[in-house]
């Protein structure tokens, strides 16, 4: 598998276009999830070391530690979402003329399904942390910059979203119901969570860029 971050935004659009499957909607979720923490340590580094916000100096170190850290996981998992699709593409090529073949094959698809959950839940869950460092940085935050808060929280609620239908289009092939409880109950809570934090904070950005 190629090395899917060192591709230019070109290459990443043409080969989402073309009917290569990867990347997909994961990987352009993790993708839109790493800008939208990448804007979240633009407004930091344009915050730090001003007198103006000089209180706060100490929560844009932080919060500019752990946006480094979420851009750069979530720019990890574009590889981890195209590597974990693999052996589930390899499934569906497997025989299934006999009985025993079916059997095999649909043993081989359970597994690989579960594979496959795992980098959207990833996403969604450091998707939500991100959306937690904009909401402080609402106020905390270079007013200057406070467009490119609602901008990266736009981002990670999308990328949300988007890594949420990836899981739920895996879900619902695996026949696994215990499973299937646990994703959702890790899942939801942050989308829902999350998608609601996102709104508010864009509003809040909104109001106070009204004129």
């Amino acid at each position: 598998m190629s090395n899917i971050p060192s591709w230019s935004l070109e290459k990443f659009a043409s080969e989402t276009f073309s009917s290569a499957p990867v990347p997909g909607g994961g990987g352009v979720a993790a993708l839109c999830g790493s800008v939208g923490a990448a804007l979240a340590g633009m407004v930091c580094n344009l915050t730090a070391g001003k007198k103006r916000y000089a209180q706060y100096e100490e929560d844009i170190r932080r919060i500019t530690s752990n946006a480094k850290k979420i851009m750069e996981e979530l720019t990890a998992q574009i590889d981890r979402d195209a590597e974990n699709f693999y052996p589930l593409s390899q499934c569906y090529s497997l025989p299934s003329n006999t009985e025993e073949e079916k059997a095999l094959k649909e043993e081989k698809m359970q597994a690989a399904l579960k594979v496959a959950v795992s980098a959207p839940v990833e996403i969604i869950r450091l998707s939500y942390a991100a959306i937690e460092l904009h909401g402080e940085l609402v106020d905390k935050g270079s007013k200057l910059a406070v467009s490119d808060v609602g901008c990266g929280v736009l981002c990670l609620k999308n990328a949300m979203q988007c890594a949420w239908l990836n899981v739920m289009i895996n879900l619902k092939s695996i026949h696994d119901s215990e499973y299937i409880r646990s994703i959702e109950a890790q899942v939801k809570p942050l989308l829902q969570k999350g998608e609601a934090m996102a709104d508010a904070i864009y509003k809040n950005v909104e109001e106070k860029l009204a004129y």
